[in-house]
């Protein structure tokens, strides 16, 4: 079972746990537990676990967004932090939006609380509260098989949107965007009764080649659109066609559309079921040429007709980044890709770019180099395959390359590690890290982490170090472990990682249990490549040679932002901008990944400058996880400042006054920029302001 209920040690509730993503949330409480409650399936919302509490007050440890539902599921209200509601004398639903979603099935009259970090549910009465738990891991509802040929795939392409719940704006909300069935290559067509065939009647006409296709996907996924061969690129639906042959090429008019149609959803959604305010709603909503709460209620081909009449170059500055751009080559085999890019309505675009044949190299002189050498030389990386920087770096905050060659400015992407993460079998209920120090001068880095990993209260994290380990015990650690991440500190070469007795060649091993990794040394690309490969979900390597004082910070960095549930992306392009973290430094496997969840939301950047005595300028910058991702609303919780947006996004600057900043920085644990430098505010932080 993904989801348990279990009693807290010291009586004072119970703690819910999801074993596959690793996440969990506390519930005080002074009542009785009991595990007698109704089947999942008739609770009223879809959840995977249930169980009864009889009291009269529950305290989530957690600050979760709250929205209140009647009986059938309607939303009522919705509520942020510092706020308190009224429950009525009526069977309603108090629903809690984090890395578990909660939903507290309620039939007496009572009061919620929503206070910094928690959020307290009193009833006037002690009655049976029912308590529904749900895990946001997502799997794939089946496979499709397709020959190669181009018809076929357009048909299995097009079965992909199956995984929509809705056609309504809800669909921008992340949770009703399931995970699109898997796509193998087989001898003949074969799409499962079990996934259910888009039924609109909306068409892309592309031309009939692997290129078109896959740029394609995740437009037509979103939208539920069959995909079908012409040589005019078209988008049919019964109110209107939209030529796509705009003399651009094509790749760039469907990632527009894709933009365009997404971002307008989100905008119209907010007068739908869950009604609230948001900042990009409040800067253009005067400027759009129709009424958002008439277009909530029109057909899907009428809602796309209205926002073509939006200038994209009015909504440009406020639409989401975008969390991925794969680069796919064009051949049958990246097929199997697809799904896992749709998933996270990814660009996708072809492998093109500019080879170089030098990467950066330190300069010796500048102390201790974390390469397996004794000499620096330039990198035999370059000797086994050619670099290259895609022609597009900019568009997301992370550009996944999945073509030949070593990419720079973006991360090496393998389909390995996607499907690593689907076989992810339940592990122990502790986040379980491996570090190994395999050089005595780098110790230095080890003490620091040591003290980082596993600093939340919240979050139970079993760290286990090893020390000039030789290669069978690194091979056994790696294979037999079930780390959650694995975090090296030493020397590398292309043919293995450092130990003792010679190197460990990741490649020698049949298979890694291991699910995040930072390899923090010199040329560690190839060994991180392989634990994708063999069963790891994604990390970070090196291209070239490190100095081992500019290491020891970007593993600080890395650690401390992961440890506040960072995803890989997030926090490497946070070190890199703000840390120092070299261009060497990059992403292998699925840059998605994970080790921690992160507090009430979206984890977030904070950026704030002082203006004056009293007066500070606010702005927070959000990055989309496995949990929340692309459509998520997201706000702070300072009270002085309205800033709910689309993540992953960034806020416009806001101007609040040094007594309620310093109130959030006491209750938040958030890495901070001010002045250009990266702080670190770990639960003091009114030594921020000073």
């Amino acid at each position: 079972m993904t989801i348990e209920f279990t009693e807290m040690a010291d009586g004072a509730g119970l703690e819910i746990y999801d074993s596959i993503e690793h996440r969990r949330l506390q519930i005080e409480t002074a009542g009785t537990v009991s595990y007698d409650a109704r089947e999942p399936d008739e609770f009223g919302f879809p959840v995977d676990s249930t169980c009864r509490l009889e009291t009269d007050s529950i305290t989530v440890t957690q600050l979760y967004s709250v929205t209140v539902h009647d009986e059938t599921g309607r939303t009522e209200a919705r509520f942020d932090a510092s706020e308190t509601a009224r429950l009525e004398n009526r069977t309603q639903f108090v629903g809690l939006s984090g890395p578990i979603k909660l939903y507290c099935r309620i039939d007496a009259p009572g009061t919620i609380d929503i206070g910094v970090t928690s959020i307290t549910i009193t009833t006037d009465r002690t009655t049976s509260i029912e308590l529904g738990a749900r895990s946001p891991h997502d799997l794939p509802v089946g496979t499709i098989t397709t020959p190669p040929d181009i018809e076929s795939m357009m048909h299995a392409v097009s079965a992909l949107p199956s995984a929509l719940q809705t056609t309504s704006p809800e669909r921008t909300w992340p949770t009703l965007r399931g995970h699109p069935p898997l796509i193998e290559l087989g001898d003949r067509l074969d799409i499962p009764d079990s996934i259910d065939e888009p039924t609109g009647n909306s068409t892309l006409t592309v031309p009939p080649d692997y290129a078109s296709l896959y740029q394609a996907a995740p437009l037509a996924f979103f939208l539920g659109a069959t995909i079908q061969p012409g040589t005019e690129p078209m988008l049919e639906t019964p109110r209107f066609d939209y030529s796509l042959a705009t003399g651009r090429p094509l790749e760039d008019e469907i990632a527009a559309l894709l933009k365009r149609f997404f971002f307008l959803d989100c905008l119209t959604r907010t007068e739908g079921v869950f009604q609230y305010d948001l900042l990009e709603r409040s800067a253009l909503e005067d400027d759009l040429p129709f009424d958002l709460a008439d277009t909530y209620d029109l057909s899907l081909p009428h809602r796309l007709e209205r926002y073509l009449d939006v200038p994209f170059e009015l909504i440009e500055p406020h639409v989401p980044r975008w969390p991925l751009t794969a680069h796919v080559p064009s051949d049958p085999e990246s097929a199997t890709l697809l799904p896992f890019v749709v998933n996270e309505l990814g660009i996708v675009r072809e492998p093109r770019g500019r080879t170089s044949e030098s990467v950066p190299q330190p300069d010796p002189s500048s102390g201790l180099v974390r390469s397996a050498t004794t000499y620096r030389s330039p990198s035999p990386v370059a000797e086994n395959g050619k670099f290259v920087v895609p022609s597009v770096t900019d568009e997301s905050v992370e550009h996944a390359w999945f073509g030949d060659g070593i990419p720079q400015q973006a991360s090496k992407a393998t389909i390995e590690a996607y499907r690593n993460q689907l076989d992810h079998d339940e592990r122990s209920e502790s986040i379980e890290i491996l570090l190994v120090c395999n050089d005595a001068r780098m110790i230095d880095e080890h003490d620091l982490l040591d003290g980082t990993y596993g600093n939340r209260s919240d979050l139970p994290f079993e760290i286990h170090s090893e020390f000039g380990i030789d290669s069978d015990r690194l091979a056994e650690l790696l294979a037999d472990g079930g780390y959650d991440f694995f975090h090296y500190i030493g020397h590398a070469v292309e043919d293995g990682l450092r130990c003792s007795d010679g190197d460990l060649d990741v490649r020698t091993l049949e298979s890694v249990d291991l699910g995040v990794f930072f390899l923090n040394a010199c040329r560690s690309y190839e060994q991180g490549l392989a634990l994708t490969r063999q069963g790891a979900f994604g990390g970070v390597s090196t291209y070239a040679d490190v100095i081992n004082e500019n290491a020891v910070e970007a593993g600080e960095t890395m650690a401390r932002l992961l440890n506040r549930g960072f995803p890989l992306r997030g926090a490497l392009e946070i070190a890199r901008t703000n840390a120092g973290l070299g261009d060497q430094y990059l992403i292998v496997g699925d840059g998605s990944a994970d080790i921690a969840q992160s507090d009430g939301g979206a984890p977030m950047l904070v950026e704030f400058e002082p203006r004056g005595e009293d007066q500070f300028d606010f702005a927070v910058q959000s990055y989309s996880t496995k949990e929340f991702k692309l459509g998520t609303a997201t706000a702070s919780t300072l009270d002085s400042v309205s800033d709910r947006h689309l993540t992953p996004g960034q806020t416009p600057v806001s101007r609040t006054k040094k007594g309620p900043l310093r109130e959030y920085f006491t209750w938040t644990e958030l890495p901070v920029l001010s002045d250009g430098t990266l702080r670190w505010n770990d639960g003091i932080g009114t030594r921020l302001l000073e």
